[in-house]
């Protein structure tokens, strides 16, 4: 079965446009007519060469499209234009091609946020779910410039956790060669030394280890390297698939110290996201399931998920968010008096200021602390190898003495 993508006309004379699933085009066409539909254009959907093998766009580049894609149609620039203005601006070779296949998409009658979720590499699921929303309530400029901002903020808080970890990357890089060259190259020579040691069985058990790792080393290092990397390569596989990525998200949420900087980031977007929809007049449950997505995290959008179905059967908003242990109280309590006073959309934009400027802090403290850390690790591996050559070397001096 091939995926058919089709322009067609109504009995009204509306335009229709959509896809479907056949075996050939003629099939195509047969259920089209038992649908009552003219068609104008069928053509075999192909996977999109963008989309596998091509470059990320930047993050930052994409702010600047969706914050300048919303000043064209502030302007009161049409949609089509708008699309095809950055187009003919984009400089960057993926961007450009997705913009052009976008324009042909919206031309033939399909949404904006439909024909942006065709390339997800490009654009995000949050700025998908945005789009979508902003285009069936009537709030697409608005809805561009708060992916434009949200877009934003991300890739700044990025480049500010790139910079600070540079030299904690640097010492460990510099601290994992230091370490390499020793117990490759500086160690074994030591061995033949310490035979004396080891036969009368003097021998220190930390220079003993070392000896032994030294051996392990040499010997079967590039086994060991290649080991690591098919390891690697299988956690990465595994992680791709939905259950390794609910498995990773865990992960995030329960570790020491990073953990509760990724969960506050994550309720942060869902609190921002909600009260804008909310905001703009989208309904409360449409509003949790594009917000939901907009966390990035799997295990926050299953409780959220939860809250939606609860909310269904007409209960508050705030006690199925309290039950599943993932919000803080703080927030939680927020929310409840918000509902209450019925200002959700206004505190739910001030609890996402305050915990975002909350993690910021928290995650500059994080990385500061990293750098001590880094030192006194490496500086502790390197007492360790110099104690461990050390120790024989002080007791054959006292034996011959």
């Amino acid at each position: 079965m091939s995926k058919f993508a089709y322009v067609a006309r109504n009995l009204t004379g509306d335009r229709v446009v959509g896809s479907i699933e056949a075996s050939s085009e003629r099939d195509v066409l047969n259920m089209l007519g038992g649908q009552s539909l003219f068609p104008l254009d069928v053509s075999e959907e192909k996977p999109a060469a963008n989309n596998l093998f091509s470059r990320r766009v930047k993050g930052q580049l994409m702010a600047v499209l969706y914050s300048q894609l919303s000043s064209l149609l502030r302007s009161g620039v049409p949609l089509l234009r708008s699309i095809r203005i950055l187009h003919d601006q984009a400089s960057q070779v993926t961007l450009k091609t997705v913009l052009g296949e976008i324009h042909d998409r919206v031309e033939d009658g399909e949404p904006l946020g439909e024909a942006m979720a065709r390339h997800p590499r490009v654009f995000s699921e949050m700025a998908v779910n945005m789009v979508r929303a902003g285009g069936e309530g009537g709030f697409l400029e608005d809805a561009l410039e708060r992916v434009s901002s949200f877009t934003e903020e991300q890739e700044d808080l990025k480049s500010r956790t790139t910079g600070a970890l540079a030299y904690p990357i640097f010492l460990a890089v510099v601290g994992t060669t230091v370490v390499t060259v020793l117990i490759v190259f500086f160690v074994p020579k030591f061995s033949m030394m310490f035979d004396t040691l080891r036969d009368q069985g003097e021998l220190p058990v930390m220079t003993d280890w070392l000896l032994a790792f030294s051996e392990l080393v040499r010997g079967y290092g590039l086994f060991l390297v290649a080991a690591i990397f098919l390891v690697l390569l299988v956690i990465r596989a595994r992680l791709q698939s939905e259950r390794g990525r609910y498995t990773r998200d865990q992960l995030k949420l329960r570790l020491p110290l990073l953990g509760v900087i990724f969960k506050n980031l994550a309720v942060a977007r869902f609190c921002r996201v909600l009260g804008t929809l909310l905001r703009n007049g989208v309904p409360i449950l449409k509003s949790l399931a594009i917000s939901r997505q907009a966390a990035g995290n799997r295990v926050l959008s299953e409780a959220i998920d939860r809250a939606t179905d609860n909310i269904t059967g007409g209960e508050s908003l705030a006690k199925p968010l309290a039950a599943s242990g993932h919000f803080p109280r703080t927030v939680v309590e927020m929310i409840a008096v918000a509902e209450e006073s019925n200002t959700l959309d206004t505190v739910l934009v001030e609890v996402a200021d305050g915990l975002e400027k909350r993690t910021s802090r928290s995650l500059d403290l994080a990385v500061r602390l990293l750098e001590p850390i880094m030192l006194l690790v490496l500086a502790g591996i390197v007492l360790f190898v110099v104690m461990a050559l050390l120790m024989p070397v002080i007791k054959m001096s006292s034996m011959f003495g």
